[in-house]
């Protein structure tokens, strides 16, 4: 049986601040003038996309709000696996996997799993709870990249079930 270790999700101040530096002596390309996406990324909403992350993204309010979801990893031939797990609160909880696709992540389903776990506190009928899993493809969030070639949707079933 595979070893099951609870995970917290990291958070550094140095990394943080290293990533923002980092984004604010970007140079930035020339653009083609409006070329509206017609050539590539458009340079205003890149450039607006990094002032975000510089001056409002609070990486640390995002930390809180994943610390509310049990975190777990697993080791597999291809890496640690990041998971969620919550329980459900009815009297008999169905399991339940949620996978994200490419290039998503565990964080699109943060929002439905109260709703899944504990139904009775969203007016449903409490005996249609589920338990939640909800694992990080190999190589995003923060499941480790493969060390294996072949980690195909076939493999991440396999290692899902």
């Amino acid at each position: 049986m595979t070893a099951i270790e609870p995970f917290t999700p990291p958070f550094s101040p140095s990394a943080w601040e290293d990533l923002r530096s980092r984004l604010k002596q970007t140079r930035w390309p020339d653009e083609i003038p409006d070329s509206n996406w017609g050539n590539g990324f458009d340079l205003e909403f890149l450039k607006d996309l990094c002032r975000y992350w510089i001056e409002d993204f609070d990486w640390q309010a995002q930390i809180n709000r994943l610390s509310l979801f049990p975190h777990y990893r697993f080791a597999a031939n291809e890496g640690k696996i990041h998971f969620l797990h919550v329980k459900g609160r009815g009297p008999a909880p169905i399991p339940l996997v949620m996978t994200h696709g490419w290039p998503g992540s565990f964080l699109e389903m943060l929002e439905v799993i109260p709703l899944l776990t504990n139904p009775a506190e969203h007016g449903i009928a409490a005996e249609v709870s589920f338990d939640v899993i909800v694992p990080s493809l190999p190589g995003f969030g923060f499941s480790d990249r493969p060390k294996i070639a072949g980690v195909d949707a076939f493999r991440v079933a396999e290692l899902w079930g």
